[in-house]
């Protein structure tokens, strides 16, 4: 093999091995990450989650239907107006930092749905007053059991009745997580409550203000 070829050679083997080096070891941009990638501490799921076909009325007397979560990211809490912790205290929380958090939107918004699993006692009227207590900016709905039911555990949430309604102050058990469905209308995960003694068992908002701008940013 004479000298110009042997040179020829090394120089292909050289920008093969760097292709290939490129490729495998040097990691991606965070561009090219996928969004799941992203974000720290959003529990995803292991695909996107079609929801359930909804039609319910919002605090406004509105009907919302699966339309109204397309074209905006939302964060989703499942819970009551007669709670006495968890609800008022993650719905408080999440005011404090959504002004933070709707800064870092795009072309996307970012939508705040608080949906109640307690027909009997949370009509039209109290939704109203309740979720304008926290922010005018959030939704909050509610329809019959047969609608809740497969609408909740679409997202991957529960509820249930702990005690007989007779009881005028009977309690609901639900699910604390913030669920997050994407601009499709889809659910893609959740942010999971933190479990420490002796505190209350809501999502962490630090965690929140870490990844949801992430989610915003990237339509």
């Amino acid at each position: 093999m004479n000298q110009n070829k042997l040179v020829g050679l090394v120089a292909l083997v050289t920008l093969v091995l760097g292709v290939y080096l490129a490729v495998t070891i040097a990691p991606p941009s965070i561009e090219d990450k996928a969004l799941n990638e992203q974000t720290k501490y959003m529990s995803w799921y292991p695909q996107a989650r079609a929801l359930s076909e909804f039609e319910l009325t919002d605090h406004r007397n509105n009907t919302m239907t699966n339309a109204d979560l397309t074209g905006k990211w939302t964060l989703a809490f499942v819970g009551y107006t007669f709670c006495p912790d968890i609800c008022p205290v993650t719905l408080s929380e999440v005011n404090k930092i959504y002004p933070e958090l709707v800064a870092q939107q795009s072309n996307t918004p970012l939508q705040i749905w608080f949906l109640s699993v307690d027909p009997k006692r949370d009509t039209t009227e109290r939704l109203n007053e309740y979720v304008n207590f926290f922010n005018a900016d959030f939704v909050a709905s509610t329809g019959s059991h047969d609608q809740l039911f497969p609408l909740v555990r679409s997202m991957g949430m529960m509820y249930s009745m702990s005690e007989s309604s007779d009881n005028p102050n009977y309690l609901v058990d639900h699910s604390a997580s913030i669920v997050v469905i994407n601009p499709d209308g889809n659910v893609v995960g959740r942010f999971k409550p933190k479990l420490l003694p002796g505190e209350l068992a809501i999502s962490d908002m630090e965690e929140l203000k870490a990844d949801v701008p992430v989610l915003l940013q990237n339509g």
